[in-house]
């Protein structure tokens, strides 16, 4: 009875309820702004809210590509949580303060399912419905838990993921890919290759040993509830380096940008060698524009500091109720607060069965 009610609540959990991208798009229309300018605005900021949607809008007021039929690339991660999660990103953070950064720094940690691919703008919320329906598909057969093992060469270290274990997840991802593609209209080239979830990778070979035992500190077999997201980014900055904004700088001439506190900024290395020493040329995320900005007014950001998530599906296993705790935070299941009510109550109904399967009665019989 109780695994019965697991799958059920998946199934109810994973319901999307927010605002259909037509109704936003209805109202963004109805302010006066155009279709194609519309469709971007949602695309850009994950077709969440009006009011994110108009807030892009108004920033990108003076951006030169606005009217650009430049669509977002978008990509399929399955990326842990709960405990596994937070040992990773110790990990990161260790492996940062003693090694320095490295590639895998760039992203957080995530199993990659499928490429980044284009999709046009009036086309996304198919990807959204793919993603549902074939999770849906799936979560009967997900793993409880993933198989992991330790792998480590000179330039890469990470993760590998079991055979059985892995043959499930790309079959995931060539079922999404082969009915976005044929929904959407777009190429989506799933990962048949071996999976693995990055440790580090391009460091230097000095570094190998030390990132090893920091690895071995990971217990791969630690808690954790896997998520399939869809992520986007800006297809035009992908070789750029992604800056970060550490003061507010208003121009002083007509060809510097405009930049706030926490603003990102596109640079292509490619083209600073005209630029005058201490400056840097770049096009902000936020508004789109493009300038010369004093480069000690900036630090390094990583490469997915600006990517969108747009829709998650959460895969919920029976053995993931089996151990929720009280002390668990709440958990999302695509997009909505997991309800810690319904989850201490189901545990301590299990609790009780437990205990009442534990209950017996020992015979004993003296013999000479």
């Amino acid at each position: 009875m109780a695994v019965a009610e697991t799958q059920l609540y998946a199934k109810v959990s994973n319901k999307h309820r927010s605002k259909s991208t037509s109704v936003l798009l209805e109202s963004l229309l109805a302010k006066g702004f155009t279709a194609h300018i519309a469709q971007k605005a949602l695309a850009a900021t994950g077709q969440k809210t009006i009011e994110d949607a108009a807030k892009w809008l108004h920033s990108h007021c003076n951006d030169p590509s606005l009217d650009d039929p430049i669509p977002q690339e978008y990509a399929l991660y399955l990326c842990p949580t709960g405990r596994l999660h937070n040992h990773l990103q110790e990990f990161w953070k260790e492996s940062k303060r003693q090694c320095g950064k490295n590639r895998a720094h760039e992203i957080f940690p995530h199993i990659t399912l499928c490429d980044f691919f284009t999709c046009e703008d009036q086309k996304v919320e198919l990807l959204y419905d793919t993603l549902k329906r074939v999770g849906d598909s799936f979560s009967q057969c997900f793993p409880p838990s993933i198989s992991l093992s330790l792998h480590s060469s000179t330039s890469y270290l990470g993760f590998f993921i079991g055979d059985s274990h892995a043959n499930i997840l790309k079959e995931f991802a060539l079922a999404f890919s082969s009915e976005a593609s044929a929904l959407a209209d777009c190429h989506v080239k799933p990962c048949l290759k071996q999976l693995h979830l990055t440790l580090a990778h391009k460091f230097y070979p000095h570094h190998q040993k030390t990132l090893e035992q920091l690895a071995k500190c990971i217990n791969p077999g630690e808690t954790c509830q896997w998520v399939a997201a869809l992520y986007s980014r800006d297809m035009r900055f992908v070789h750029y380096q992604t800056l970060r904004a550490l003061f507010q700088y208003k121009p002083q001439n007509i060809d510097e940008l405009m930049i706030n506190t926490g603003d990102f900024i596109y640079v292509d290395p490619t083209q600073q060698s005209d630029v005058s020493e201490g400056w840097v040329i770049g096009t902000s995320h936020r508004t789109g524009c493009r300038g010369f900005i004093p480069e000690n007014y900036t630090e390094r950001a990583n490469e997915s500091d600006t990517w969108v998530k747009h829709r998650e599906y959460v895969f919920v296993t029976a053995s993931r109720f089996f151990t929720q705790t009280e002390n668990e935070p709440n958990v999302k299941l695509n997009g909505e607060v997991h309800n810690p009510s319904m989850s201490r109550s189901l545990t301590k109904v299990l609790s009780l069965q437990n205990a009442t399967l534990r209950r017996g009665v020992l015979v004993m019989r003296h013999g000479e």
